[in-house]
Order: C-alpha cells, then sequence, then structure tokens
C-alpha cells in the first residue's frame, strides 16, 4: 500500500479499465488517495472484480460509443485526472486487411480515445486538470504486420500535443505515455502469442519475444502506471504536449 497520498480528494476517469494498465492505474489512483473513480470497459467481470478503497463508478460499454459518454457527461460533475486507455490490438499486412477490420480498430483505438478525451476536457474546463493518452512506440518505430494498430497510436498520441495547446489556457494538461512491450492481456487476442504460449509457457513467450528490446525485458503494467501517475500529478505541472516513451530501449 502506497503512503503517497497526492491524489487525494481527486476525481479520475479510467477508461480500459477491467484489466492490464487500466487496472493498474485505478488500482495505483486509490491507493494514493483518489476519492472518485470512473471506470470504463467492455468487461463488466473486469470491473466487477476491482476491489477500491475509493468510490468506484463502473461502466460497462465501448469508449467508441457517443451515447456512452453523453450519458456520463451528464451524471458527473467535473474530473481532475483521465487515463485514456482503452485499446485493441490487431494484426495483418496493409495489402491483405479487409476494410472492416481497419475500421474495428480506429473505432476503439482512435475514435474511442477522441471521444474520451473530448469528454474529459469538457469536464476539465472549470477547474483544469490533467490526461494521459496511451499511444505506442509501435506509433514512432513502423512494425510490419500491425498497421491498424500503429497508425492509431500514432494518431492519438498528435491528438495529445494538439489537445495540450488547446487546453493549456484552461490550465488542463495532456500528455501521452508511449510504452514498449508490456504484459497485459492484450497479447491474448493474437493466434501466434496463444501457440507459443500452449508450447512454453507465457514467461518463456514473452521473454522471447523481449529479445529485440536492449533491457531484455517486457515491462509490467504496474511499471506503466507508475510513469501514468507522474504524467497526471502536480509533480509534472510543467509537463503538457509531451509523449513519454517507456520502452526499455525498443526504439533504440
Amino acid at each position: 500500500m502506497s503512503e503517497l497520498k497526492d491524489f487525494a480528494g481527486r476525481t479520475a476517469l479510467v477508461t480500459g479499465a477491467a484489466s492490464g494498465i487500466g487496472a493498474a492505474c485505478a488500482k495505483a489512483l486509490a491507493e494514493r488517495g483518489a476519492d472518485t473513480l470512473w471506470l470504463v470497459d467492455t468487461d463488466e467481470a473486469g470491473l466487477d472484480a476491482l476491489d477500491l478503497p475509493c468510490t468506484v463508478h463502473r461502466i460497462t460499454g465501448s469508449v467508441a460509443d457517443p451515447a456512452l459518454w453523453q450519458r456520463l457527461e451528464g451524471e458527473w460533475e467535473a474530473l481532475d485526472h483521465a487515463v485514456v486507455n482503452a485499446g485493441i490490438g490487431s494484426g495483418g499486412q496493409i495489402a491483405e486487411l479487409d476494410f472492416a477490420d481497419w475500421r474495428k480498430v480506429m473505432d476503439v483505438n482512435l475514435d474511442g480515445a477522441f471521444l474520451t478525451l473530448a469528454a474529459a476536457m469538457r469536464a476539465m474546463a472549470q477547474k483544469g486538470g490533467s490526461a494521459v493518452v496511451t499511444s505506442s512506440t509501435t506509433g514512432i518505430k513502423p512494425i510490419a504486420g500491425i498497421g491498424p494498430y500503429g497508425v492509431a497510436k500514432a494518431a492519438v498520441a498528435h491528438m495529445a500535443r494538439i489537445a495540450a495547446l488547446e487546453g493549456a489556457p484552461k490550465n488542463i494538461r495532456v500528455n501521452a505515455i508511449a510504452p514498449g512491450g508490456v504484459d497485459t492481456a492484450i497479447w491474448n487476442s493474437s493466434e501466434d502469442f496463444k501457440r507459443s504460449v500452449e508450447a512454453q509457457g507465457r514467461e518463456a513467450t514473452l521473454k522471447a519475444m523481449a529479445g529485440t528490446t536492449p533491457s531484455g525485458r517486457f515491462a509490467t503494467a504496474e511499471e506503466m502506471a507508475d510513469t501514468i501517475l507522474f504524467l497526471l500529478s502536480d509533480k509534472a505541472a510543467n509537463m503538457t504536449g509531451h509523449v513519454l516513451v517507456s520502452d526499455g530501449g525498443f526504439i533504440l
């Protein structure tokens, strides 16, 4: 349990909160004193499994649904912080991708991020706040076979920069984090990953995948949450429009 209570009395939104980086952020915010959390995910069971020592509003639904945000804006009074994190994985060569598969990724990873950030900034307009958007090193370094994912992650990083310019006069800070490999459930959507896990186990699979990372390891969701909470916190009061890379040296 953290003794640091730098989010005491604050209200925060976290999307993709049922697992991985989102769940780690929700737990860290609660441990560090957050008063109220609004958690959004399509995984109702995952949201229900989070046992947090604060007031929690669990919302089951897609971040790409405009009606969800219209409803939430009518329910919350204000926000201090937002973690724009929900996303899905993808695979396939660009020339071979079906447009429906492309749109499925863009719907959540780009359109959903836009709807989330826009609603959050409106909720922060009166007294200011801070937001962090989850981008990816695949939005910086091109990786074959994950076209829509990489394109969407590049787009949300630039969206964060534009939002930082627009939010600054209202004391709203917006930054992005670009993780490299992180051990989260997003890998479970890959058939190749699942076959490797069946053959040699998850730990060995992740270690092999991390062979292209100079540090030789994938990060934990908790490590990413620590970095995200730094960007959200008052300790980063002079940081906005920044894309912070946390990748073990992957893009070197």
